[in-house]
């Protein structure tokens, strides 16, 4: 049987549904938000604890970009659930042997998972690591989403490392002009990333009208 048509490759292959897509989400409507909330409405059922983490995590923070699939963090224990409980019923993996990603079989959407105590960016053993979901995590809106300082330490640890991942670093610099972060808020980040945080918020504030 043939698997749910990709979400991301309907956003490329019709330029009338990506608009459409693109206007429902920036409502708060739309199949990846209603995607997040299935998604989040079983792991709670299922007690997997989950952080919501990428752009739709950006996005309970403020600042909307738009994304083509949900990312969340999980430990390995609920990593390995998710794949026993969800796969077959309401999900499917997107290729044979899949072990980080599923999809949403109404939706399409992608679904990809980051795991604590694994690594940002190029993947390589650094001081910013995956934390627990459940220890890193607030709720915002019924949803458990990584928390700002969290969010952002990991960016600039994947930005940093790996120049496939500068959007990264984009994100930052605009998640500071949305929420007006000073350069305090390098404070609350791992000292490995604060020079790279000032650097961002520096520009920002360089950049903002007088």
């Amino acid at each position: 049987m043939a698997g749910p048509h990709p979400y991301e490759v309907a956003l490329r292959e019709s330029r009338e549904f990506t608009l459409r897509e693109a206007g429902d989400y920036f409502a708060g409507r739309g199949r990846l938000l209603e995607t997040l909330r299935r998604l989040a409405s079983r792991l709670d059922t299922e007690r997997v604890p989950y952080a919501i983490v990428g752009g739709l995590a950006l996005f309970e923070h403020g600042y909307v970009r738009m994304t083509d699939d949900v990312d969340v963090l999980v430990t390995p224990v609920g990593l390995k659930r998710i794949f026993e409980r969800l796969v077959g019923f309401g999900y499917v993996a997107t290729h044979p042997g899949s072990t980080r990603a599923i999809r949403d079989a109404d939706s399409g959407v992608r679904v990809e998972f980051f795991v604590t105590g694994e690594f940002p960016g190029d993947g390589k053993p650094k001081p910013v690591a995956f934390p627990d979901p459940l220890e890193a995590s607030e709720e915002l809106q019924g949803l458990r989403v990584l928390r700002l300082p969290r969010l952002i330490e990991l960016k600039l640890a994947s930005g940093m490392t790996a120049p496939h991942r500068l959007r990264d670093l984009a994100d930052v610099q605009e998640i500071i002009k949305v929420r007006r972060l000073d350069g305090s808020f390098a404070d609350q980040l791992d000292p490995s990333v604060r020079e790279r945080y000032r650097e961002l918020q520096n520009a920002v504030a360089a950049a903002a009208p007088d």
